[in-house]
């Protein structure tokens, strides 16, 4: 037994589930593992986190934080922050992914998932204490990952100047994003982390991986939903949950709504074009290539709005059409 798996067993036997059989759940893009324990009738998920490369204390923070909002964020059942292991309640199966991929009404999933948004960043409560802010440095750094990571799957390394000049857009683009209110932005919100539940209301939507929580513009959570890497979404469902969104908050802007959103768009798409990329290149995983075309379009897509037209050009001059696609070996 290695010295991680006997420091899960103690974890395990010390919160009562020592002798639950273990199956793997799932994995993602980080270094946490999912195990579902089962003991009888009773479930429960293990997140194995490790030092120093995962720290589980901002998803403890967020889980209960959520919770006491009335949120359905996993209960946290058992905790060992310096060791990486948390004891979680198991929200079941129901993903959004594996619902929609069974047929179930898609316009009702995406309807609760923009209805608990609405809800959050309406609160006066929304932001705990203790949660980074999405500054223009960590913006700017995920921006980065497109010429840092992506060009050189192209085979050329980015040129100093160029870098430079995609640096001053973002810093001139950040402000625009900007022009709406702050709130709690979950960061991952879309359907591989949401379930649906037979709760009542709100609480009918479960919260998956909200760790990397930062206090940022309200529209980065709702475009991150329907503007997914990893699915079509039809013009017309988008157009109805932005509206239904907007309803729920009367007193915002269209126009610099409109705007912010499509900064922050281009900045999530150019930054997930480089992490699927560096996925693949550092770590070994290529099942995410596969999605780069369709963020490519999305990214496409943000810089059509004329606030963007700086960022446009620079990407036309610099990865024109013909190099956007998934790069090989």
């Amino acid at each position: 037994m290695t010295e991680r798996a006997a420091l899960i067993s103690r974890f395990l036997t010390d919160a009562g589930w020592g002798d639950a059989e273990r199956s793997r759940l799932a994995g993602d893009a980080s270094f946490r593992h999912y195990d579902r324990l089962a003991r009888g009738a009773e479930r429960a998920v293990l997140m194995d986190a490790p030092p120093p490369k995962e720290d589980v204390r901002p998803f403890v923070r967020i889980a209960r934080h959520l919770e006491a909002l009335g949120y359905s964020a996993p209960r946290l059942l058992a905790v060992d922050e310096r060791a990486g292991l948390l004891l979680l309640e198991d929200l079941g199966d129901g993903t959004y992914t594996k619902l929609l991929a069974a047929g179930h009404d898609e316009a009702a999933l995406y309807a609760l998932a923009t209805d608990v948004l609405a809800d959050l960043n309406n609160r006066a409560d929304a932001i705990p204490q203790g949660v980074p802010a999405y500054d223009n440095d960590r913006l700017l750094t995920e921006a980065l990952l497109l010429t840092d990571w992506y060009l050189p799957a192209l085979g050329r390394q980015p040129d100093p100047v160029a870098r430079a000049a995609y640096q001053k857009l973002w810093l001139e683009l950040f402000p625009i994003a900007r022009a709406m209110p702050d709130t709690l932005v979950l960061r991952d919100f879309h359907v591989d982390n949401l379930m649906l539940l037979e709760r009542p209301g709100l609480a009918a939507c479960g919260l998956l991986d909200f760790q990397d929580a930062v206090v940022g513009p309200l529209t980065y959570d709702l475009m991150s939903l329907l503007e997914d890497a990893r699915r079509d979404i039809a013009p017309a469902l988008i157009a109805a949950m932005k509206d239904r969104y907007l309803a729920a908050r009367p007193g915002l802007d269209r126009e610099a709504f409109d705007a912010s959103w499509a900064v922050l768009a281009a900045q999530r798409h150019a930054k997930v074009i480089g992490i699927f990329t560096r996925l693949w290149k550092r770590d070994g995983k290529t099942n995410y290539l596969i999605h780069i075309p369709r963020v490519w379009r999305l990214l496409e897509q943000a810089c059509a709005h004329p606030a963007l037209a700086g960022l446009r050009a620079w990407l036309d001059t610099h990865i024109p059409a013909a190099e956007r696609k998934v790069p090989t070996p």
